[in-house]
């Protein structure tokens, strides 16, 4: 703990769905929501305006078109929250260089290791800096915490939003926490929170109350001593600059049920693909491969296979996932498969093409299975898709996203983030003067000296 409040956390304010409305001007002041749009699609973020009717993030979509049919429902744009996630990074890189980012949107910074702030006074001024240089730079908004640990800190920093900032003084953590749920606390999930109100501890003072005896025979040693000190407003856990990965995975839910065996497989090796794609951006390779299957009935099974040494060849990794796939009973259907590799490194081993070559003879020393069968006849070429918030351009009237399609056709408004609200059109969906666009910068030009400043 220290004795003054130089542990930063920065969340940003709605994230996807704030981005939304930045690059969208008819969306402004609007309810909002972004996720899966599909019939098993969850919630990835709403913005305020639809949080007043109980949407939240991880809720069903169908949940949330009961609550807000009126809002505006949108597939998330990565590749647009990313951009604006690199230019707050490099803002809070200015600040220190101990900065651990949580998520695109979500980071501790120490301050005090960048030299910006010694006391309260110091501290507050970088903060609101911060929040200024951040609104300059992506046209965003972000709550700021400030406190003497991580804990504190990013509790501060949900006291603070929307677009505020929050300065806890170190010393008063106890005081703060004490009538607090016990849900607020790191570590203390649903499971957890249920297990302590059953035993009569429903906030923080009660575990404080409770004593560290009675936590670790509830919880176990590590849990209930670690809760323990948290409960009293401990935590000297450091900003960590940069947490090495422990595995690469990609998943895909379905929105109809699986059942074809070859379909399922084919699946497989395209998350497979997937993953080793993400696996050498990383600058990694892996030994133990992965295969995640939820079927029908919700439940959830794991298989995985560790190999000599770490690879990141696909065909390696593609074989060892169909492997895992045989012994997995799909049955029934199936709702979800991921792919993942782990036991991360950043070598691979000397004898990879001696595993691909036996990966290969294993294949072909099997006996045949339905994903040998002969191919189906081709499907004819489907329609172009277009997804609700996709951004398009048309050759006569500009950028503009995608309002929603259907029956052969496609609305699109024509907009950008510094125009008025655009007009809407509708097109064919084989219009050839639509194309998929690129996202446009929220904000044209980056942030001036002074914002960017020292």
């Amino acid at each position: 703990m220290r004795p003054a409040p130089t542990i930063l956390h920065l969340d940003m304010d709605a994230f996807f769905a704030a981005a939304e409305q930045a690059a969208k001007p008819s969306l402004r002041g609007k309810p909002v929501v972004v996720g899966g749009l599909g019939p098993r699609g969850v919630v990835a973020t709403a913005s305020y305006e639809a949080r007043r009717f109980g949407v939240h993030s991880a809720m069903p979509m169908a949940q949330a078109r009961r609550l807000a049919p009126n809002a505006a429902y949108l597939v998330p744009r990565f590749s647009a929250y990313r951009a604006v996630s690199e230019q707050v990074m490099e803002l809070l890189g200015r600040l220190s260089p101990l900065v651990e980012p949580l998520s695109l949107d979500e980071a501790f910074v120490d301050l005090e290791a960048g030299g910006r702030a010694w006391d309260s006074a110091s501290a507050r001024e970088a903060g609101e800096r911060l929040r200024r240089d951040i609104l300059a730079t992506t046209g965003l908004t972000g709550s700021v915490g400030l406190a003497g640990s991580k804990m504190i800190a990013k509790i501060a920093s949900e006291e603070a939003k929307p677009d505020g900032l929050v300065l806890i003084e170190p010393g008063t953590e106890r005081e703060l926490l004490g009538p607090k749920s016990v849900r607020i606390l790191p570590g203390v999930g649903p499971a957890t929170g249920e297990h302590l109100r059953r035993a009569g501890m429903t906030t923080v003072a009660d575990l404080a109350a409770a004593g560290e005896d009675e936590l670790v025979r509830l919880l176990g040693r590590a849990h209930g001593a670690s809760l323990h000190r948290m409960a009293q407003g401990y935590d000297d856990r450091p900003v960590v600059a940069e947490r090495d990965a422990k595995s690469v995975s990609v998943e895909d839910t379905f929105d109809v049920d699986l059942h074809d065996r070859v379909r399922i497989r084919m699946e497989v090796e395209r998350l497979a693909e997937r993953c080793v794609g993400r696996l050498r951006a990383s600058g990694h390779s892996g030994r133990t491969i992965v295969l995640k299957v939820r079927r029908f009935d919700f439940s959830t099974l794991t298989r995985s296979e560790t190999l000599r040494g770490p690879t990141d060849d696909l065909g390696v990794v593609r074989e060892a996932a169909g492997r895992l796939l045989e012994g997995v009973d799909t049955t029934g259907g199936v709702r979800l498969l991921g792919v993942g590799v782990s036991g991360l490194a950043d070598y691979t081993q000397e004898d990879l093409f001696a595993q691909a070559a036996e990966a290969e003879a294993v294949a072909d020393a099997a006996e045949p299975t339905e994903a040998a069968a002969p191919a189906a006849e081709p499907e004819p070429p489907r329609e172009r898709r277009w997804a609700a918030g996709q951004d398009v351009r048309h050759a006569v009237h500009g950028p503009g996203w995608v309002q929603g399609s259907g029956v052969g056709r496609v609305t699109v408004r024509f907009e950008e983030p510094d125009s008025e609200p655009g007009r809407v059109r509708t097109f064919f969906v084989d219009d050839p003067d639509l194309e998929p666009a690129d996202p446009l910068p929220l904000v044209r030009d980056g942030p001036t000296e002074a914002a960017a400043g020292a």
